[in-house]
């Protein structure tokens, strides 16, 4: 069977075995992630909190995400990512225990949700890295990063929607239980994938000095450094209605966590929607004009939110918000693989994922501003930040 032009990626029957166990694993992630989110205003009824339990999550990869990187491109690749999935599946096994038990802290979800982001500050990258020597032709790298996307963005729209309803009928830990679950499948079909050996690197540098050789390499070259810098600006401001969804679920609708997950699931449809899109394209030409109007999108999408009354139109934002994060983050993602080389790309996308990790940096300030003041003057904020983010990038484009 071969696939459509939109579809190309999963031709190559590794890639097909990967999408298909990685998409079930991402759906339990999202159930996890929305869980912990009601769970962390249920037990502390603080904004702060809310902000606290993604940081917690996503501060590793803004400090060893490089670091993460570098063993991506040191070691075997597809050992390494058992291994991390494996010691996910415990974590959140520990976690379903403590949560149905009635044991669970602010204290404890801050701490799993840390130590779940150790784990990931070596996954991302390496999986990142990993998606060239699943697809066999470079020339379908593209394709399979909006793939990749779409996976992510269709496990956002069914796992918060779902997690919604578990909390709602059956309790928080039900959702951790089955994220443990789902991972059985991607381990499963990592070791099923048939790879050819990979050639061994030349030399024996040390570590630190291969982490250097990478930020000397994407320094040099403004196809990296230019959407290497965007990322972070769009992950310090981009998600403040995502991450203060609670708040406004709760006390600006007065509703249950069945409302959050629709929220959630909102943003996962124009972040779907846009995947879609880059999925069609078969070149990275012209993808900075795109970068530039998703962040356009993502700041009028919060501007929106912040002023919105009427659950309906806070929907509509989210949708919208979610259609210019996946142009951006996708984008960025695309334009740097289609320029780094292969044996500096897990450095590279450990960059990448550094970029992403400035998101808990903006959860920790967004709450806290949110604390200070209230939800929707800090969502007006990174409204009028991500504006101008755009802006900058928007004035010297990549290409």
């Amino acid at each position: 069977m071969t696939f459509p032009t939109f579809l190309r990626a999963l031709n190559s029957r590794n890639y097909r075995l990967f999408f298909a166990g990685q998409g079930v694993s991402l759906v339990g992630n999202w159930m996890n992630t929305t869980a912990s989110a009601w769970l962390a205003y249920e037990l502390s009824h603080s904004a702060f909190v809310v902000g606290l339990v993604p940081f917690a999550n996503q501060i590793p990869l803004l400090l060893l995400a490089p670091a993460g990187g570098v063993l991506g491109d040191r070691w075997d690749r597809r050992r390494l990512l058992v291994g991390l999935q494996t010691a996910c599946a415990v974590l959140s096994a520990g976690l379903t225990a403590v949560t149905l038990t009635g044991h669970l802290t602010v204290g404890l979800l801050v701490s799993i949700a840390a130590l779940r982001g150790l784990i990931n500050a070596v996954e991302f990258p390496t999986r990142q890295s990993f998606m060239v020597e699943l697809v066999g032709r470079k020339d379908d790298l593209a394709n399979a990063i909006a793939l990749n996307s779409s996976l992510f963005n269709v496990a956002r729209l069914i796992g918060p929607s779902v997690a919604g309803v578990l909390i709602v009928t059956t309790g928080a830990g039900f959702c951790y239980a089955l994220d443990a679950l789902s991972f059985l499948p991607v381990i499963g079909t990592l070791l099923a994938l048939r790879l050819p050996e990979r050639p061994q690197r030349a030399g024996s540098s040390a570590a630190l000095e291969d982490l250097r050789a990478g930020w000397r390499y994407a320094k040099n070259s403004r196809e990296l450094w230019a959407p290497l810098l965007m990322v972070p600006a769009l992950a310090l401001t981009g998600f403040a209605a995502p991450i203060l969804a609670p708040v406004f679920a709760r006390d600006v609708f007065h509703q249950d966590a069945r409302t959050l997950g629709l929220m959630l699931s909102a943003m996962g449809i124009g972040a779907l929607g846009s995947a879609i899109f880059l999925g069609t394209r078969t070149t990275a030409a012209g993808l900075s004009r795109w970068i530039v109007r998703g962040a356009g999108l993502v700041g009028l999408a919060e501007a929106g939110f912040a002023a919105s009354a009427w659950l309906p139109l806070s929907l509509v934002c989210l949708v919208v918000n979610g259609v210019g994060t996946v142009l951006v983050l996708a984008g960025c993602n695309t334009l740097i693989q289609a320029h780094v080389e292969d044996d500096k790309r897990g450095r590279i996308m450990g960059l990448f994922a550094m970029g992403q990790g400035m998101f808990p940096v903006g959860s920790l300030l967004i709450g806290s501003l949110a604390a200070l003041a209230n939800a929707r003057l800090a969502v007006a904020i990174c409204a009028g930040l991500t504006l101008l983010a755009a802006f900058g990038y928007g004035r010297k484009p990549v290409a």
